[in-house]
């Protein structure tokens, strides 16, 4: 399965691609790189968000490989370069996100623990990093350590104004007949069709045309809104999280970074969560937008010395 590599956005080299099959079928595109600089420090595995691509992630990957890590990720069923799950392909659509919890565990047992050093950590943004959350309040984790951007734990108060039981009724009861339909208002609409002005995700604009720019040489990779099927399964996934004892239940040592520009999800939930962990952290990202990983400089430069902080690495230039 091909990278897609343009100018603003080359591919690191080194890749190995590949297709896995899912246990029902569906296509399931992933990538992983070597380290290309010792000491070796074992693998991190990137959970990309809702309607991500392996591509958006090239720059992390090349930070995390000059740091001594291998580089494992997938994009996820119904996304990027995996197989769509409806006829209409821009629909971002799940049943449940069980699905999304086997995917990861045969990505890890077919691709990962076969083929990348240990130890593994996980790195995973907003729905990713629900996903990862998910893996660590049960037993048998793969993960040594997990470090999570943004988690969607609840939808931020403008994504979502209205009461979350609210908004769960109407998804549970719209999804009986609409559950494949976009979400009231929903559109196919791309990222690269919305201006830098209006995004809610970076307020970097030289990354945000990276990203777009890909979308514009490979349209197929683009997700529109989700449906109400999507909306559901993910109600049902942070209603979970948001159990009082969820994060005394967390058994990973983890470290939480909050986007305190947010509007996407909501930043209160992730720093309420992180202050509650047996073993775990939180760092505030005043400024940052949703994607922490695709901000400005001086916010990444933030990221990357709690990481390294975290990951106890020397410090060395990104």
């Amino acid at each position: 399965m091909q990278l897609v590599s343009i100018a603003r956005n080359p591919a690191p080299t080194g890749a190995i691609t590949g297709l896995m099959m899912a246990e029902d079928g569906a296509g399931l595109r992933y990538a992983r790189w070597p380290a290309t600089r010792g000491p070796r420090r074992g693998t991190v595995v990137i959970a990309p968000g809702r309607g991500e691509f392996i591509e958006k992630y090239f720059e992390v990957v090349a930070e995390l490989r000059r740091r001594g890590f291998a580089v494992a990720v997938m994009d996820w069923r119904g996304q990027g370069g995996s197989d769509r799950l409806l006829d209409h392909p821009r629909k971002g659509h799940v049943e449940d996100f069980a699905e999304y919890d086997r995917d990861l565990r045969q990505f890890m047992k077919e691709i990962v623990l076969p083929d990348c050093p240990p130890p593994y950590t996980g790195l995973g943004h907003s729905m990713g990093g629900a996903i990862l959350m998910r893996n660590a309040i049960r037993p048998g984790s793969w993960f040594d350590r997990i470090i999570l951007t943004a988690p969607m734990i609840a939808f931020s108060a403008e994504k979502m104004p209205y009461p979350q039981s609210l908004v769960r009724l109407y998804a549970e009861t719209a999804a009986l007949g609409l559950a494949h339909s976009f979400i009231p208002g929903g559109t196919e609409t791309m990222p690269d069709q919305v201006r830098f002005e209006d995004n809610q995700l970076t307020s970097d604009r030289e990354r945000w045309q990276r990203m777009t720019g890909v979308l514009e040489v490979a349209p197929a990779l683009a997700l529109g809104s989700p449906t109400v099927g999507w909306v559901r399964a993910a109600l049902r996934a942070m209603s979970e999280l948001q159990q009082p004892d969820c994060p005394k239940r967390v058994q990973v040592p983890m470290l939480i970074f909050a986007a305190c520009a947010d509007k996407i999800v909501d930043s209160r939930a992730a720093e309420d969560f992180a202050v509650q962990l047996k073993v775990g952290g939180l760092v505030r990202l005043p400024g940052s937008k949703h994607e922490i990983l695709q901000e400005s400089d001086p916010l990444r430069m933030r990221f990357w010395a709690a990481f390294d902080a975290y990951m106890g690495l020397e410090q060395q230039a990104a």
